[in-house]
């Protein structure tokens, strides 16, 4: 396990090199990677669930990214891309291809239908994330306009 995060460590922090993540972001993308890995596997061992393990790490990397973002002033993307790329099921799409080939359309559709929930998951995670921190920007915003003295319509 410790070196499967090693791995998710050094993979996220040469895709982030790839991708000319600035230097001073590299510690963080790639920790962030790790630990999404990190909860995926903890979460894989006791529920025994990829989409489970998928959706709980992704809503970690997606909550520690805006998190980072607004402390480092940064995109959100800077630290989510490369962030999530261990649990993007690669692995997933490799073995459809692979069975389509083999023409073994059972094993295809087995497939096909984990690598959908597993992209499901995280674009759910996404969504979540972000719309709760859109929530508490907007009530930052406007608890900044009342105490200046301004009224707030309701809408």
């Amino acid at each position: 396990m410790i070196l499967q995060i090693i791995g998710a460590f050094v993979s996220v922090l040469c895709f982030s090199i790839i991708l000319e993540v600035p230097r001073k972001y590299l510690l963080y993308t790639s920790a962030t990677g790790s630990l999404g890995w990190l909860i995926y596997l903890v979460v894989l061992r006791v529920e025994n669930s990829t989409i489970m393990g998928c959706l709980i790490s992704a809503i970690v990397v997606a909550l520690l990214s805006n998190i980072l973002a607004r402390s480092r002033k940064a995109p959100v993307t800077t630290f989510f891309v490369p962030g999530i790329l261990p649990i993007v099921p690669g692995v997933g799409m490799f073995r459809v291809v692979y069975y389509m080939l083999e023409k073994d359309f059972e094993a295809v559709k087995s497939y096909l239908f984990e690598t959908f929930m597993i992209a499901g998951a995280i674009a759910l995670a996404i969504f979540l994330i972000d719309s709760i921190f859109l929530l508490f920007l907007r009530y930052d915003r406007r608890r900044a306009k009342v105490g200046k003295g301004k009224k707030i319509s309701q809408k």
